[in-house]
């Protein structure tokens, strides 16, 4: 099963499973298919969005966990 980590790259995150954008747009990320989102580690953008990458982190595995 994947695993995401605070120092993946949105662009990589999103290639394991498109639906992941999903989450990451309801939790604020509202630009996740733009140029700099594809470079920012998970980390970089929940700080640049004022999010606590940590939640996020929780809801895009809990999401994976779920799909297995």
């Amino acid at each position: 099963m994947a695993q995401i980590t605070k120092d993946m790259i949105i662009g990589d995150i999103l290639a394991i499973d498109e639906n992941l954008a999903m989450i990451l747009m309801a939790s604020g990320m509202g630009c996740v298919g733009c140029p700099s989102a594809r470079g920012e580690s998970l980390e970089e953008a929940a700080f640049v969005h004022g999010m606590d990458v940590d939640e996020l982190l929780g809801k895009l595995n809990e999401y994976l966990a779920a799909k297995n």
